[in-house]
């Protein structure tokens, strides 16, 4: 299906969940909007649409939003989200630190926080998890009923690979199958991702992905990682660890290096410590960045040819409306990469009616795997999990 092609729902009673989230989604996009406009963009009955909108206004994750204007006859109600008819909680567990954020029906950010963590055993890992869980939602005071799940974020990859000694995964999942795990341990619904598909999420949530359907998210984590999204699903691979590109080998300075390692935090962190300077936060990279500090734009300067080849490789075998940059880099470092990208004219995506630029620049900042975790409750809720009828 076409990324512009409308996704049509059907009226069978097999289909009522995924109807319920299109018809749900369609609110979501349009801000505010009638009946009559839903079954239009649906293709679902009239009738269709004002039972599952009922349902909806009963269960209070859509309000109504006063009336549209008309020229004659009576003006059409226009329904939209009720922010606080849902709530999601997002976890980010990190090698030294934990973060949570409480996000409404919207994506509005509604509370958050970072703890120390040391704990690496399954117990400690559990524990922490769950205590941060339930602060964070005392924090929000959000009702227990409200709460639509929880999404967790965490290095990849999951399982025993071959990446798994590289020293990004968490050793004590390898066995366990996290989202079970902490469905159990939590008494509600869990998503787990990796923090590059959270990130690319949050993005089609209340990011510069809204409107988008297919589109890669180039996150830059402690590592490199990449989000794919495809008619508004994630594209996990068959074990849940698509998206490792930081493993795949691109050109840098006549050689062939693994991509993290020329383009990351990680190896920018590494460059500036190798000539005498220790940069640990985003802050501190952005004063050096609006200093012009030689080392960090030198830096800079070795990082465009890979980015550069990486960005072809996506948009050839991807073929994404956009490509987005985000994570734990500040603005201005993204904006210049961007600048100074080379776009390969022998690419699918050079053509002449696009939509959308071939790159883009997301959200960014030390939260962004903790509120894309939290968008994967939201996204979930949103997005129909069944094929549209033929």
């Amino acid at each position: 299906m076409s990324p512009n092609q409308k996704v049509v729902g059907a009226n069978a009673e097999r289909a009522r969940s995924h109807n319920r989230q299109m018809v749900l989604d369609r609110v979501r996009l349009a801000g505010q909007i009638g009946r009559a406009e839903v079954a239009r963009g649906t293709g679902l009955s009239t009738q269709a649409v004002s039972n599952i909108i009922a349902d909806l206004l009963s269960d209070g994750l859509i309000q109504e939003r006063g009336r549209l204007a008309s020229a004659r006859g009576q003006p059409p109600v226009q329904y939209g989200l009720n922010p606080c008819g849902g709530y999601a909680v997002g976890v980010e567990i990190r090698p030294d630190a934990i973060f949570a954020a409480v996000l409404d029906l919207t994506g509005a950010q509604v509370a958050t926080s970072r703890k120390p963590f040391r704990a690496h055993d399954l117990a400690g890992v559990t524990d922490a998890v769950r205590g941060t869980t339930a602060a964070i939602l005392k924090q929000a005071s959000v009702p227990e009923e409200r709460v639509l799940g929880v999404g967790i974020a965490m290095p990849g990859p999951f399982g025993r690979t071959g990446l798994s000694s590289t020293g990004s995964a968490l050793p004590v999942f390898h066995d366990v199958a996290p989202a079970e795990w902490f469905s159990e341990a939590l008494g509600l619904p869990v998503v787990v991702e990796n923090d590059a598909n959270a990130a690319a999420v949050a993005e089609r949530v209340a990011g510069v992905a809204r409107g988008l359907n297919t589109y890669a998210y180039l996150y830059f984590g402690n590592g490199l990682g990449l989000g794919i999204v495809e008619n508004g699903r994630l594209f996990a691979g068959a074990f849940g660890n698509s998206g490792e590109i930081g493993h795949v080998p691109v050109l840098a300075g006549g050689q062939s290096v693994p991509l993290e390692s020329v383009l990351s935090r990680l190896s920018v962190q590494r460059h500036l410590e190798e000539a005498g300077v220790r940069i640990e936060s985003s802050e501190g990279l952005a004063k050096a960045f609006a200093a012009r500090d030689a080392r960090l734009m030198a830096w800079l300067d070795r990082a465009a040819e890979p980015l550069s080849n990486a960005i072809t490789i996506i948009e050839n075998m991807l073929d994404p409306e956009a490509i987005i940059l985000g994570g734990a880099m500040p603005d201005a470092i993204f904006d210049h990469l961007i600048a100074h990208t080379t776009l390969a004219e022998q690419s699918v995506a050079q053509r002449p009616n696009r939509r959308a630029p071939r790159l883009l620049r997301g959200n960014s900042g030390p939260l962004t795997g903790t509120l894309g975790a939290a968008a994967l409750v939201i996204n979930r809720a949103f997005t129909p999990r069944i094929a549209a009828a033929s």
